[in-house]
């Protein structure tokens, strides 16, 4: 069955000088969907604040986690997910592992493997940080709890190419599956990968800067040599036939102007399409 979407044009949780753009992104990318199968999870206009959590912009992710995750309770086939920023994929991932208690695996195609905490982030961002909070280790009301966290051993990294120190070091000491770009040119080694975590069904994580910029032009963080669409495309198809699609995140779509954004739709939907058929 295909998955509903919900849109959440959060931006609040990166610091990028684009990160307003990711607002935009979102809604550009629901402008092709379908209105029957979508809803919108508002966003607050203000930015928000820290609260001593070293979380920059809190009060105002806090809110919207606790929209998205409203949003999607009653859900019962897979969802789709559009930010806005990463930290959209907190409460989706968290929503999916309840449903797939011990069972559920993560991958995360992303640049950055978003593995801080607030004392060891150099932003703030909490963009750098969802993925920790993922794996339960994080500030209450954004962090997953026992029943939803995802651990290290069920989550796959593939093709981040900008790694802090703090977080190659936790990628080494947890022992977290990560692949290079170079190691997704064919599917087998993330399905290989994702296979040895035990899981049955699999969380698909997707910030767009795991792309090449030279394919998408409007991301937030534009780091070269990534994947091309087509390389995407046949990771999540080989992924698709041998585990069950729990749910999805796109996210990190920053169009320059809604004309930029057109140029760029075309390989957007086509990965949704091979999220969705």
């Amino acid at each position: 069955m295909a998955p509903s979407f919900v849109v959440v044009p959060q931006w609040q949780g990166s610091v990028s000088p684009r990160a307003m753009r990711l607002s935009d992104g979102a809604e550009a990318i629901r402008g092709d969907l379908p209105s029957s199968a979508t809803v919108e999870v508002p966003v607050p206009v203000e930015a928000g604040d820290a609260q001593d959590t070293g979380i920059d912009r809190f009060s105002s992710l806090v809110m919207v986690r606790e929209r998205l995750t409203r949003a999607l309770r009653d859900c019962v086939t897979p969802v789709l997910t559009i930010g806005g920023e990463c930290g959209v994929s907190l409460a989706a991932v968290g929503h999916a592992s309840a449903r797939h208690p011990g069972g559920l695996a993560v991958v995360w195609l992303d640049a950055h493997p978003d593995l801080h905490t607030p004392e060891s982030s150099p932003s703030g961002a909490f963009g750098g940080m969802v993925l920790r909070a993922i794996a339960g280790e994080g500030v209450d009301g954004l962090v997953l709890n026992a029943a939803e966290r995802v651990p290290f051993d069920r989550i796959v990294i593939a093709g981040a190419r900008d790694i802090d120190p703090a977080e190659a070091e936790l990628i080494g000491a947890a022992g977290i599956r990560s692949l290079s770009i170079e190691e997704l040119e064919t599917p087998d080694g993330l399905v290989a990968a994702v296979r040895a975590t035990g899981a049955t069904a699999f969380y698909l994580h997707l910030d767009l800067d795991v792309l090449d910029p030279a394919v998408l032009t409007g991301l937030a963080n534009l780091l070269p040599f990534g994947l091309s669409v087509e390389t995407l495309g046949r990771a999540i198809t080989a992924l698709r036939a041998e585990f069950e699609l729990a749910g999805a995140t796109i996210a990190g779509f920053a169009p320059a102007s809604p004309e930029a954004a057109n140029d760029d739709l075309p390989s957007i939907l086509r990965i949704i399409g091979a999220l969705t058929r």
